[in-house]
């Protein structure tokens, strides 16, 4: 963790950080547990997977490989529920690269949007398990809020969410900071116990 960057999302004063490089579509394309938000919808949900799957990109003169089109399912269960609830949507590049994303739900959604950035990903040593913190911006309906990903159902070792709450509290963002002390660890079945 320690050579680890978090940046501070683009609509920031505090501006972009020179050292950050953003992850690859086919390194994205997973299925990830969330396992902390500081976005109070997660607080009374379980078992919050998201899934990115690259989608043809929109243009000939965007290349297969950085699609910049995904495929989002987002699928929960409420703490008192065995139902599994799911939300679809597709996720289109927002600025350069593939770290900025503007959201829009599919169906009866469609009339909803967000947009979110990836400030910060890596992978645990010595576990081959991958993460991502991703950052949401404020909508009409949710405030913004910080998201920490774990390709493992298990969740994070203990020291990465300390070291990259640690890299958050960093940030020159005063919003990024506020959330870092707002987060709560999101239940999974079958997670780590902290």
């Amino acid at each position: 963790m320690a050579d680890t960057i978090i940046r501070p999302p683009t609509f920031s004063k505090a501006g972009p950080s020179a050292d950050f490089i953003l992850p690859t579509i086919p390194w994205l394309s997973e299925t990830w547990h969330v396992t902390h938000s500081s976005l109070p919808m997660w607080n009374s949900k379980r078992n919050v997977q998201i899934k990115y799957t690259p989608l043809p990109p929109s243009s000939d003169a965007v290349p297969a490989e950085s699609s910049d089109r995904l495929d989002d399912l987002v699928s929960y269960q409420s703490l008192s529920n065995a139902k599994v609830h799911t939300i679809e949507g597709v996720d289109a590049a927002s600025g350069e690269g593939r770290g900025e994303w503007d959201w829009r739900g599919k169906g009866w959604l469609k009339i909803a949007s967000s947009h979110w950035e990836v400030l910060g990903w890596g992978e645990e040593e010595g576990t081959g398990n991958k993460w991502v913190v991703t950052c949401f911006a404020k909508t009409l309906f949710t405030p913004a809020g910080v998201d920490f990903y774990s390709k493992d159902q298990g969740g994070l070792r203990p020291e990465t969410i300390e070291a990259i709450k640690q890299k958050l509290a960093a940030v020159e963002d005063a919003g990024i900071r506020k959330m870092a002390g707002d987060l709560f660890e999101v239940k999974i079945d079958g997670a780590r116990q902290m």
